[in-house]
């Protein structure tokens, strides 16, 4: 992929994510899919009841449209053998964000801010993610060594490797759902995470790496012309499923799996606020945190949702500059 081709497809998902927002967000009021806000969290929270949600719809219908178009001269080009790693991290991305639909609809239909069960969610997401693995390694894109980042070196772990794999796969996905608590916070992260991917994919000549960066930033530069605060809509698990997907399958293709803990640190930190949340309260009855994940915690600090969207995205430009060195 040229730099020009990565730019159009860049541009256009950016354009018809902004274009079908246009259109979905009315539908969305009408359908009256709003967003349901719990008494727990910041009290001007409140304010946002009945915001449109599922908005990651936009981006998704976005993602497919350039995917068809791109795709398909990709193929011819390089085979469907020669495509694999990138049509099966669509597939997982794709799959992810079917996941997050069906939640928010089960959401929906009961009238509630929960959708599926905890352990429902992770058992798809877990099937999911082993099916991505069993492609993977079927069509030749991954193996049981798992390259380990600064030092260069693979460690055959054997079938220990597809623990690892699952792992990091169901626990970024799910990190990144964690951290859509703020209005434009993983709208601005991932678009920092994928500029990160997009210079290595383009600087190693990986096109198919390029190819999915760019419907990354794209779709999260449309999505924040809506989701900027105050947000006109949100993403819903629909979208930060189907974003963590893409994160997870960029670095899977890039064969460096664990890379996206240092870029993506700042969803592992929202991760690691509520593990730690939970356990201490379960162990000593005190919290940690004002409120977890940790954006809310600052939240209930003082801190604007502005203030926090600038600081997390710094963060996590700081952390993409040294996750550089580890390819």
């Amino acid at each position: 992929m040229e730099p020009i081709h990565f730019a159009v497809s860049l541009i256009l998902t950016f354009a018809l994510t902004a274009i079908f927002l246009r259109f979905l967000i009315p539908a969305l009021k009408s359908w009256k899919l709003g967003q349901k806000i719990l008494d727990i969290g910041p009290r001007w929270h409140k304010s946002k009841e009945g915001t449109p949600t599922m908005g990651g719809l936009a981006f998704i219908a976005a993602c497919i449209v350039t995917s068809g178009i791109t795709v398909g001269f990709i193929t011819a080009r390089d085979g469907i053998a020669g495509s694999s790693a990138l049509l099966l991290s669509l597939g997982l991305a794709l799959a992810n964000g079917a996941i997050g639909v069906f939640d928010d609809l089960v959401k929906f239909s009961h009238k509630r801010n929960e959708g599926l069960t905890a352990g429902q969610k992770y058992f798809l997401q877990l099937l999911v993610a082993g099916l991505y693995l069993f492609g993977m390694v079927m069509t030749g894109n991954a193996s049981t060594e798992l390259f380990i980042p600064f030092v260069g070196i693979y460690l055959d772990l054997g079938i220990f490797y597809y623990v690892i794999a699952l792992l990091v796969i169901t626990g970024i996905v799910n990190s990144v759902n964690l951290a859509d608590g703020v209005d434009g916070l993983v709208s601005c992260e991932t678009t920092v995470v994928g500029i990160f991917f997009a210079a290595v994919s383009l600087t190693v000549g990986d096109y198919h790496a390029a190819f999915m960066s760019a419907l990354l930033i794209g779709a999260c530069l449309g999505f924040l012309v809506y989701n900027f605060p105050p947000a006109k809509v949100f993403m819903g698990d629909t979208g930060s499923l189907f974003l963590g997907g893409l994160l997870v399958g960029l670095a899977f293709t890039l064969g460096n799996p664990l890379i996206i803990l240092l870029a993506g640190v700042m969803y592992v930190v929202e991760s690691l606020s509520v593990i730690l949340q939970v356990t201490s309260y379960k162990l000593t009855r005190k919290r940690i945190f004002k409120m977890s994940p940790i954006h809310h915690h600052f939240e209930m600090c003082g801190w604007s949702e502005l203030k926090i969207d600038l600081v997390f995205t710094l963060i996590t430009a700081l952390a993409c500059c040294l996750a550089w060195f580890g390819f």
